[in-house]
């Protein structure tokens, strides 16, 4: 049975995103440092941003809004109005950096435009990944674009169904375990590993090393192989798996 639908996260496989959260992080650190060393500011932060999900859901403006939530708890009433007034700035440089590819995405996504048809899958603010793609210059290439508040078994079971292929037509590639390749397994589709540095904590989840349909790849560039792979075994697996990290 062949790949007809292949599922792509957008940032951090697509395009480089945590690097800009983590010039946003040591801003925020520099900012507080009168109140909390780095290593405490950014804890904070983590638990901020953490608890603040199920409110704010995820992307650039959620993380301001834990920023300075984080701010207060630690510096209080003592807090500068000055300190708020960076925060947001550094929140609206997050939403305004420009967009860079990873390594050799372009030319990737249009050898997988050729294979099947292509959706992305993300999560975040709504306004700002519809920019940022449009910034990429890959939007053409995309059949559909699902920009969700979270990624679960049900969002991939819901997917999967509208496009009319079976899972075992389809493949999720991403750079989150927890997000892109559990639940995607558990949907019954393939899954693509794509790690990359500096990965966000909450993403983090147990690799399932022992799923045949489940393969780790060292860049998005290896993804046309592996669909190839996938293509040409009649069993519907690859023994041993396909990893290439």
């Amino acid at each position: 049975m062949a790949i007809k639908l292949i599922l792509l996260d957008a940032d951090d496989t697509l395009w480089h995103n945590m690097r800009h959260f983590e010039v946003a992080e040591r801003a925020f650190a520099e900012m507080i440092a009168t109140f909390a060393d780095a290593g405490i500011a950014r804890a904070t932060l983590s638990a901020v941003e953490e608890r603040n999900l199920k409110h704010y859901g995820y992307g650039a403006k959620s993380f301001t809004l834990s920023m300075i939530e984080a701010a207060v708890e630690l510096g209080g009433n003592a807090l500068p109005v000055e300190s708020i007034a960076r925060i947001l700035e550094t929140g609206r440089d997050l939403l305004r950096h420009p967009v860079d590819l990873l390594d050799g995405v372009g030319e990737t996504i249009e050898k997988l435009a050729e294979i099947g048809e292509l959706v992305l899958l993300t999560k975040g603010d709504l306004l700002h990944q519809e920019t940022k793609l449009a910034a990429s210059g890959l939007g053409s290439y995309f059949r559909a674009v699902e920009i969700v508040s979270d990624k679960t078994v049900g969002t991939f079971r819901r997917l999967i169904e509208r496009h009319g292929v079976s899972p075992m037509e389809a493949i999720m590639a991403g750079d989150s375990l927890r997000s892109d390749i559990n639940p995607a397994l558990e949907a019954g589709a393939w899954a693509a590993f794509v790690p990359q540095p500096n990965a966000w904590s909450h993403e983090h989840a147990p690799e399932p090393v022992s799923e045949p349909r489940y393969s780790r790849l060292s860049s998005l560039s290896d993804l046309p192989r592996l669909i190839a792979a996938i293509n040409g075994v009649e069993d519907g697996e690859i023994q041993g798996g396909f990893h290439a990290a």
